[in-house]
């Protein structure tokens, strides 16, 4: 797999590093010369000096045959145009951008972006699944930027304790997919009982995860 990752501060360093220790083709650009003559010197020919945002250096680093293009510069505005080029111009087919500010998040969705990546919203959720008692974690965003993968608690005074799966008015759009009781996981049956305390992980459209949350955590 030939993958091109755009900006050498650290994250671009250490993919680097990691991807080619797994063997991949990689190739790193870097705007500044002195951090990629060190980068040279460390990993050779796979580093170039040049802005990753403009077509001439992506064309250069061979983006034509690239399986995947990484932008990780400090900059959304500088990822954005990366990853858009690498896609519509190069036909790239799969881009991976760093959000910085995690409010640009759904914008890099909007305009095509396979994946995001945003740093601030991962520690949030990291922090959110730490909390104890948190009854409603939002734990990862898929691919299709509507759904989500969430985690609700059911409460012990929540309306569907002691209530089978068949009688729960999950919302249409929503579907429950595992429930976690200690250490067991029940793949859920419409005679399945939910009781008190145990985890609910479902996929839900992110405009119905107040809903849920309300059904299950109440």
């Amino acid at each position: 797999m030939y993958i091109i990752i755009v900006g050498g501060g650290k994250v671009g360093f250490y993919l680097t590093k990691s991807l080619l220790s797994e063997g991949h083709e990689v190739l790193l650009i870097e705007r500044e010369s002195e951090k990629s003559q060190s980068y040279i010197e460390q990993f050779g020919a796979v580093v170039i000096t040049g802005d990753g945002a403009e077509a001439a250096t992506l064309a250069a680093a061979g983006a034509g045959r690239a399986d995947v293009v990484i932008a990780v510069t400090g900059e959304d505005e500088d990822n954005l145009v990366v990853a858009q080029m690498a896609k519509q111009k190069f036909n790239v087919a799969k881009t991976i951008a760093r959000v910085n500010n995690p409010k640009n998040e759904h914008l890099f969705k909007m305009l095509g972006i396979d994946v995001t990546v945003s740093q601030t919203n991962y520690i949030l959720n990291l922090i959110e699944q730490s909390i104890p008692n948190m009854s409603f974690v939002h734990l990862l965003n898929l691919s299709h930027d509507d759904l989500a993968i969430v985690d609700a608690k059911v409460g012990a005074n929540s309306r569907v304790a002691n209530k089978a799966m068949s009688e729960v008015d999950v919302p249409a759009d929503c579907i429950i997919a595992a429930v976690i009781r200690g250490p067991e996981l029940i793949i859920p049956k419409p005679d399945t009982v939910l009781k008190a305390g145990d985890d609910v992980i479902a996929i839900a459209h992110r405009a119905s995860e107040s809903n849920l949350q309300a059904i299950l955590s109440d």
